[in-house]
């Protein structure tokens, strides 16, 4: 790796002052540097979303980003999710429909659909589809996860989980 560079962003809502290379991708400064191992490396090439995290409201695949273009930004993970240590209803949907097979692509899934839900509140199950279209899973048929998302916005819709 080349030279560091003192790298400022917030994980979590937690600021983060890390020195390290800036073209060290996110997903390894989040495993490596920071210990939070819930986005998975898979593929290493952007396409399977087991790495999916939010930065800034959207979801992207880390294993893809640099961390220098992560400064000053707010990057959220799966073990951001939870709400003073209750599982989000996502999370708790995902459970309650058994759409958490092996388990591998679950949390970048569940990324996808925090930020499709933040920014939509009611999706069709086409968008639900659409927005988790980047997250590969060799268990299951998506029916599950798909049945799991609309289960969780209609929840926080209702302000009701389970």
């Amino acid at each position: 790796m080349g030279t560091t560079k003192l790298i400022k962003f917030y994980v979590n809502g937690e600021l983060q002052e890390l020195y390290v290379d800036p073209a060290k991708k996110l997903l390894d400064v989040l495993r490596e540097n920071l210990g939070l191992t819930g986005a998975k490396p898979a593929c290493g090439t952007g396409h399977c979303g087991a790495c999916k995290v939010i930065v800034n409201g959207t979801a992207v695949n880390s294993c893809q980003i640099p961390i220098e273009k992560v400064e000053g930004k707010k990057v959220l993970t799966i073990e951001g999710l939870s709400l003073g240590g209750d599982l989000h209803p996502i999370q708790r949907a995902f459970i309650v429909s058994g759409a958490v097979q092996c388990g591998y692509c679950t949390p970048g899934m569940i990324m996808a659909a925090k930020a499709l839900l933040d920014r939509n509140p009611e999706p069709t199950e086409e968008e639900v589809r659409r927005a988790i279209s980047g997250n590969l899973c060799r268990c299951t048929g998506y029916k599950k996860p798909v049945r799991a998302i609309l289960l969780a916005a209609s929840w926080m819709r209702d302000g009701k989980y389970e």
